[in-house]
């Protein structure tokens, strides 16, 4: 293991192709696994949960969860950061990292089984994934039993017949601002890719593979589809931007986005978690929400607030952050 860390994840894994992303900007000396029957006996040694992507350390550590991993790894390889220095931005990288994450994997859940054409695309990669060697008959079981697990399985992220219109009239928006905001810069905070860049591009390039949204990227939305291809293996390509000169095209999608629908869901469900409650209702603009609470994004939360209390001034980054919705809840 002293040659360098083994990331073992998919392809087809948000949290894994981005931790993968951030390995290769920071010439970070990797092994590629991936998780299957013939990885299996590794994962169950170093894994504490079942989940991907699983780093294992030159030291032979076992570390899960994409957040912690990048956080971790960035401590003992602090070059190229990937933090701007400006505190303001810097936190505001972190906040869209977790905007990414969280509310962008509800986008991908939803359209990657939410029609025909998705659920056969991406059932049947699956298969393929973790039975290479399987016979086309064998592999037509397999899609079909990965294609109904995965179709039971969207309400886990919010997307049913109430929330699926949101969904993507949401994804929608995003796109058109993401590709006007990234029409004069390569990242979303400059010339090198930041935090929010990893937490956001692992979904938006899980979306890109499948049929449907990789029609509407590869049809609508250019400058997208450049920092798609551009994520995959990322440079530095100049210096981090100034909030001023960023906001003009980045504070709207604080605002539409990041504030009036994920920070208002994020305090609902953390509501709801505190209450036991098994399902809530938020609304999010003009529309009603309704989903069952995710246990995780509380930790998650716990996690942003915990880099929010380390930042010594926070008079600007408070007036920015109070003008996009997203202040309310980060001192608790």
């Amino acid at each position: 293991m002293a040659d360098g860390y083994r990331v073992i994840g998919a392809e087809m894994s948000p949290y894994s192709v981005k931790v993968r992303s951030y390995f290769r900007y920071k010439g970070i000396p990797h092994q590629w696994v991936l998780r299957n029957a013939a990885s299996q006996p590794e994962f169950e040694k170093y894994a504490k949960m079942p989940i991907i992507p699983l780093v294992v350390t030159p030291g032979g550590t076992g570390i899960q969860d994409s957040t912690p991993i990048i956080d971790l790894v960035e401590k003992h390889h602090p070059e190229p950061s990937i933090h701007p220095g400006e505190p303001v931005t810097r936190f505001i990288s972190a906040l869209i990292e977790e905007f990414g994450d969280e509310w962008g994997n509800k986008w991908m859940f939803h359209y990657r089984w939410a029609r025909d054409v998705d659920q056969i695309s991406s059932a049947g990669r699956i298969a393929r994934m973790r039975a290479p060697g399987a016979s086309e008959q064998e592999h037509d079981a397999f899609t079909a039993q990965v294609r109904a697990r995965m179709v039971d399985r969207v309400w886990f992220v919010g997307s049913n017949a109430t929330t699926a219109p949101q969904i993507e009239s949401g994804f929608q928006e995003i796109l058109d601002m993401l590709d006007a905001h990234l029409a004069t810069r390569p990242y979303l905070f400059g010339g090198r890719p930041a935090f929010g860049d990893f937490g956001l591009w692992g979904q938006f390039y899980e979306m890109w593979t499948d049929p449907t949204v990789g029609g509407l990227i590869g049809g609508g939305a250019p400058h997208v589809l450049d920092w798609v291809h551009r994520m995959l293996w990322p440079r530095n390509e100049g210096a981090f931007e100034t909030w001023t000169a960023l906001a003009p095209t980045l504070m709207p999608i604080l605002t539409k986005q990041v504030g009036r629908q994920f920070w208002t869901w994020t305090l609902a469900n953390e509501k709801a978690l505190m209450e036991a409650k098994d399902e809530f209702s938020v609304t999010l603009g003009d529309k009603v929400w309704v989903q069952k609470p995710q246990k995780y994004h509380a930790r998650s939360l716990g996690m942003l607030r915990a880099k929010y209390a380390e930042i010594a001034d926070k008079r600007d980054l408070d007036l920015i952050l109070a003008a996009a919705g997203c202040l309310a809840g980060l001192r608790a």
